[in-house]
């Protein structure tokens, strides 16, 4: 992705922007398909796992000289106690590996001087065969 693209959307101030995913040309994201569980005999049985460049990050901030894309991933696991915990990781990504950003809202828009898309948020579309 152009930098100064990255430089649009996320600035060099030192802010951190979020949430959203992070596109890599890389397998860099690691996703089980369903949940891992114990099954007879107390043998364990492993989700299938999914490997992609998706990147979800529930926070951004890209470095001021734009050498790295800095994000910032949680993830709540609930134990058998029933105490949640939470644990946080950063990865640090070089910029010229990422593909696209992917947002959960229409911000990058405006940032893009682009204007909002008219969307039909009916549950009928036009031509549409109903039974």
């Amino acid at each position: 992705m152009d930098a100064k693209l990255l430089v649009r959307f996320f600035g060099t101030g030192g802010e951190w922007f979020g949430p959203c995913v992070v596109i890599l040309d890389a397998d860099a994201g690691v996703k089980a398909s369903g949940p891992d569980s114990i099954v007879s005999g107390g043998m364990k049985s492993y989700a299938p796992r999914l490997v992609s460049g998706r990147v979800p990050a529930d926070a951004v901030l890209l470095m001021p000289d734009q050498s790295a894309l800095l994000v910032v991933q949680q993830f709540r696991d609930k134990k058998s106690t029933g105490e949640i915990a939470t644990k946080q990781t950063l990865m640090v990504i070089d910029p010229t590996h990422i593909v696209a950003i992917e947002f959960t809202d229409f911000s990058a828009l405006k940032v893009l001087g682009v204007s909002m898309p008219v969307l039909d948020m009916s549950e009928y579309r036009e031509g549409q065969l109903v039974g």
